[in-house]
């Protein structure tokens, strides 16, 4: 009897331990504080990233660091354009040599290369002996021409009186008329001297002569110094006048009948393409250059020559048509997820943290906020904001646009330093509130 309740009693404590622990597991699980928490954490992760704003604001150090440059929107002409290689040229009339018509040693030499001189300036100064003997010709042949009108006199007396001879009357008239003529010979040839024949005396002789310059222009090169010998075959200096300097296009076969006379060039120079020069086709070659199968087009430089030299190598763009576009500088077009955006400068604020979210850093009591601090901090910022545009063709450094939506009139767009904004606008928009 003593072993069959002992064997009851452990059974019923080992229900009631069972009953006693399954009732405590139910009400762990049933505690209202545990099941709160769950949507409220799943809420709170769920709290996503909003859509990244589209307006940055920087500081005037930060636009200054960086060297941030605001420009327009310009219109070029980018959408029907030839893109040829030439060179720069200045005409052959536009060029000259300062020479001497006479030889001699060069004594003084008064311009340097790169010089602007105006057309009969002094360049330099020759002496040669020859040209005092000249100069001493033209003084004496006139005593010899009085000296021989006096003898032609004489013989027509004599004549007249059939005391004379004929022969003797001719030779004095010959005689005569030879030295009236070297006189005018003598005569330009001191004029050519650069020497007034009239002011020639006894006292005035002189031994150097000046070389001028023929025309207007900037001394390109020197090819005399000072002792050296020149005539009239070898040049002292050469003048070059860039002012009317045009550019030598080289047109392919295929391109040739695009090609007219008024068509626009834009066009840059190789050594430094950031500055954009423009010229009017005047004049289309009837025949190849060389073996490149290239026609020469002549074309007009216009607006600002400034930095232009014979001889500088450039890239071209012929203008075809007239349809304009608008365009902005290459550096001006960001790419992101495979879109492409610009930056104009706004008034519009960008988004305060926290907006829209329900804002958990409310001010406790008492905290007083300084809005006026913040508005003065905000005022000196320039913002820019995100537009999406369609790229076109990319042309000497500039590249078509066409906005998705709309944009202001006179707008200001970002023309340097927009990957800057857009990394900063991408690293803003990462940050969790």
């Amino acid at each position: 009897m003593k072993l069959v309740f002992r064997i009851l009693f452990f059974a019923v404590t080992v229900i009631t331990l069972n009953s006693c622990g399954g009732k405590q597991t139910e009400g762990e699980g049933s505690k209202p504080g545990k099941e709160a928490e769950k949507p409220a954490a799943a809420k709170e992760e769920g709290h996503g990233e909003e859509g990244s704003s589209t307006i940055a604001s920087l500081t005037p150090e930060q636009i200054k660091s960086v060297g941030i440059t605001v420009g327009t929107i310009e219109l070029k002409n980018l959408t029907a354009t030839i893109k040829a290689n030439g060179a720069l040229r200045v005409p052959n009339n536009n060029k000259a040599n300062a020479t001497s018509l006479y030889g001699g040693v060069v004594k003084t030499l008064r311009v340097q290369l790169g010089d602007y001189v105006r057309k009969g300036q002094v360049i330099a100064t020759i002496e040669n002996p020859q040209f005092v003997q000249l100069q001493e010709e033209y003084l004496t042949i006139g005593s010899r021409i009085t000296l021989a009108e006096q003898e032609l006199q004489r013989q027509r007396e004599l004549n007249a009186g059939n005391a004379g001879a004929l022969k003797n009357l001719q030779n004095a008239t010959s005689e005569l008329n030879a030295l009236k003529a070297r006189k005018a010979s003598l005569y330009k040839q001191v004029q050519l001297m650069g020497i007034n024949p009239t002011s020639i005396s006894a006292a005035t002789l002189t031994s150097a002569l000046s070389v001028t310059s023929p025309v207007s222009g900037t001394v390109s090169a020197e090819f005399a110094k000072i002792g050296s010998y020149v005539d009239v075959s070898s040049p002292v200096v050469e003048i070059v006048d860039n002012g009317l300097i045009h550019l030598d296009l080289q047109v392919f076969e295929r391109d040739l009948p695009f090609i007219k006379v008024g068509q626009l060039v834009n066009f840059t120079v190789t050594n430094n393409p950031q500055i954009t020069y423009t010229a009017k086709v005047f004049n289309i070659g009837s025949s190849f250059e060389n073996e490149s199968k290239t026609i020469a087009v002549h074309c007009t430089v216009t607006g600002n020559k400034a930095g232009l030299i014979d001889g500088m190598n450039i890239t071209g763009m012929v203008s075809v048509d007239k349809a304009m576009t608008p365009t902005v500088p290459n550096e001006a077009i960001v790419e992101a997820d495979g879109k492409f955006y610009i930056f104009i400068h706004t008034d519009k604020q960008p988004e305060a943290e926290g907006e829209g979210q329900g804002k958990t850093d409310a001010h406790k009591e008492g905290e007083e906020h300084d809005h006026v601090a913040e508005n003065k901090g905000h005022s000196a910022n320039m913002n820019f904001e995100k537009i999406e545009v369609a790229k076109g063709v990319s042309e000497l450094g500039y590249t078509a646009i066409t906005p998705v939506g709309q944009l202001p009139k006179n707008v200001k767009v970002v023309t340097k330093g927009a990957f800057f904004i857009n990394a900063k606008l991408s690293n803003a928009g990462g940050h969790e509130h």
